[in-house]
């Protein structure tokens, strides 16, 4: 049954003028700092803000909290949206003005009142009689005389009016109504919240783009009240679990656990004289093995990392090694450790922020072995340095072009044309990928796709006159393609970058081990976060998966997922993006976390096997959820509980964990250090 609700004459309470002036300026205190300060840039969504006062919507009880940037209770167990979120979603929607706009969950009213600033008219759905008689009342005593209210199934929206310049949802639906996609028009945008999981979802804004036709793009994590009705959720269902992160029972003493560990732990007296044997054969005929660390910037991680590589290498045949670090940058090295016949490139290695995570003296004792261990080597034997990350965007374009110029000028032509649709943005990425979300400039996908498929297209023509170099293009336009779409996600923070990335990454991987061939193994360093399963960790509570489990799912026990550990000691980080390096003190570890557990065993290192261990990972061993630190190019110790630990099993995340009680920063080398070395030395200035 559908009930529209037209005029009410219910008074909302009158303030006096002081109080009106004490919210007014509250108001336009937090539209510069919660919603300007925080990326949003419509001038019409921030005139909105300012306008709407938010305590008119909101239980006299609480409207002293009116413009704190939080969601706060209303009737019928609903709540009113977090001025952040509403104008972020009223953003996303990209609207110029004058549009017929559709809004699901009216809730309060307060964002139909935000939304009929801009639109010329808002059709608002609610599924709660009383709320939605209440917010009528409210928007009609305010003057929002463009607002018109329905009682009724929101998953349905409203067929009268339709279709709708934008739809904008209030509520998570596990998927997207058929209905609200009918009633958008060519071209209409739709946003909402989506996730088989009632307690997170994604943030989705769906454009369409033909009668049949709809492009979605993923926005930002969210966590919105579940959307009921015959499109949604039905009210009877209960909240689905996701992923394999699940809480056993029982409860065995923190006590017990350390016993555990200490009797199975293989303790070792240094790096350079563990005995790696037992390691090696627990790796067996592993085809793919990640090393992780928990930090960007402990000298013991970066050093034992890189002997378990060099006896992989010597003793078990693996091909190339893999890193968390961007393919251009790396090619530098792999020029470099392989001896290859390149010219060197006007830039160098590992150059932005965060240059100590790669420019530093213990990568480089590595690649300098790396470079004499293949100086023995047949050139086609060599061991490869490859990157596996994708901020890169521009450095790639270069190479891309830089190769068509020598191999196909008139192709080079044609990608330069393509690629200039992001050049303006060159100095900033982040800053295209908001232009591009908010409307403000076009998408540069078809571009970028397009210089991917013409250079598929040409690879018979041009394998034949350099194999390994026609590779090292594609591998670059692949980063481009990914990039692009990367920098425009991020600007959300949202699952979908972190995913995007880390499946650039796997990607990479897989293209590695096909061009080495199929009896190629591969070495990954990259941070504990990616290397380690993100099932067993809270990570798959949000959607989010890592190279670690995509290397499990394509693998199987032919990867072998090693992990690492601190307690104490010091480590190279920054206090924020693009800061400078700190050597910080790393704050010893918390109760109820597998470093505390570590550090109870008295033992200054040790390496401990998981894989197969019932006696560590059974419901009586490690199997019970602790959290866990990660610590990565920033490191906020006062903070550090809600900045730098997780929830994770260990025996489900790790093969192996590699434990130092206390480390050390590693140590990034002065510049001066490389004088005179040669022009094609990779970390030259």
């Amino acid at each position: 049954m559908l009930h529209y609700l037209g005029e009410y004459s219910d008074s909302v309470l009158d303030m006096d003028e002081l109080s009106k002036s004490e919210f007014s300026r509250a108001r336009k205190e937090m539209v510069e700092t919660a919603i300007r300060g925080r990326g949003v840039r419509s001038e019409l969504v921030l005139h909105a803000m300012r306008n709407v006062p938010r305590e008119s919507f909101l239980p006299e009880r609480l409207r002293e909290f009116a413009y704190e940037d939080t969601a706060l209770p209303i009737e019928e167990g609903q709540t009113i949206s977090q001025p952040y979120i509403v104008a972020l979603m009223t953003e996303a929607l990209t609207l110029r003005g004058g549009e017929k706009v559709l809004e699901i969950g009216t809730g309060s009213g307060y964002a139909a009142a935000v939304l009929s600033e801009i639109a010329a008219d808002v059709y608002t759905v609610e599924r709660h009689g009383p709320l939605a008689e209440k917010a009528a009342a409210t928007l009609a005593d305010l003057g929002y005389g463009n607002v018109h209210v329905l009682h009724g199934d929101g998953t349905l929206g409203w067929a009268a009016h339709a279709p709708y310049d934008a739809i904008i949802v209030a509520a998570g639906g596990p998927t997207i109504p058929e209905s609200l996609k009918h009633q958008l028009k060519i071209g209409g945008r739709l946003v909402i919240p989506v996730g088989a999981d009632q307690r997170t979802q994604e943030l989705v804004r769906v454009t369409r783009i033909a009668e049949d036709e709809y492009r979605s793009e993923d926005l930002l994590d969210v966590r919105f009240v579940p959307l009921l009705g015959e499109e949604g959720w039905a009210p009877e269902e209960a909240e689905p679990v996701r992923g394999r992160y699940v809480r056993p029972t029982g409860d065995v003493s923190e006590e017990k656990l350390v016993k555990k560990i200490a009797a199975a732990a293989l303790p070792f007296p240094s790096i350079d004289s563990a005995d790696l044997g037992p390691l090696l054969k627990r790796v067996g005929d592993a085809r793919v093995v990640l090393l992780g660390e928990a930090t960007h910037g402990t000298s013991e991680f970066y050093r034992m990392r890189e002997r378990i590589s060099r006896e992989l290498i010597v003793k078990k045949g693996f091909r190339f090694i893999a890193i968390e670090g961007d393919w251009p940058d790396a090619a530098r090295v792999d020029h470099y450790v392989r001896h290859l016949e390149y010219p060197p490139a006007e830039w160098t290695a590992f150059a932005r922020f965060p240059t100590w995570m790669w420019r530093n003296n213990e990568v480089r004792d590595f690649v300098n072995w790396l470079r004499e261990h293949n100086a023995a080597a047949a050139p086609g034997a060599r061991v490869a340095f490859h990157g596996l990350d994708l901020y890169s965007l521009y450095v790639s374009i270069r190479a891309v072009l830089n190769y068509l110029d020598e191999v196909d000028p008139d192709a080079a032509r044609v990608a330069r044309e393509r690629y200039g649709c992001l050049t303006p943005w060159q100095g900033d990425p982040a800053t295209y990928g908001q232009a591009a979300l908010t409307g403000a400039y076009r998408t540069c996908e078809p571009n970028v796709v397009g210089a991917l498929r013409d250079l598929l297209a040409k690879r018979l023509a041009y394998v034949g006159r350099d194999g390994e170099r026609y590779f090292d293009a594609v591998q670059n336009a692949r980063l481009v393609t990914n990039a692009e779409r990367y920098y425009r996600i991020m600007y959300y923070g949202s699952r979908a970058s972190w995913n995007l990335r880390d499946e650039h990454m796997f990607t990479t991987l897989k293209n590695l081990l096909a061009f080495y061939g199929a009896d190629s193994k591969a070495i990954v360093w990259a941070h504990n976060s990616h290397v380690g399963d993100a099932a067993a960790t809270e990570m798959a509570s949000r959607g989010e998966h890592n190279i670690g489990h995509l290397c499990r799912q394509g693998f199987g026990s032919n990867a072998y997922l090693i992990g690492f550990g601190t307690n104490s000691g010091t480590v190279a980080a920054a206090s924020d993006w693009d800061g400078p390096m700190e050597i910080k003190k790393v704050q010893p570890t918390l109760p109820k976390s597998y470093e505390r557990l570590c550090h109870a065993t008295g033992q200054p290192c040790f390496m401990l096997g998981l894989r197969n261990r019932t006696d560590l990972t059974g419901p009586q061993g490690l199997s019970r959820p602790h959290l866990e630190r990660a610590i990565g190019v920033i490191y906020r110790p006062e903070t550090e509980r809600a900045s730098h630990y997780f929830q994770a099993i260990l025996p489900q995340q790790f093969d192996e964990y590699i434990w130092f009680d206390e480390t050390r920063a590693v140590t990034p080398f002065d510049t001066a250090e490389l004088a005179g070395l040669p022009d094609t030395y990779p970390f030259g200035v």
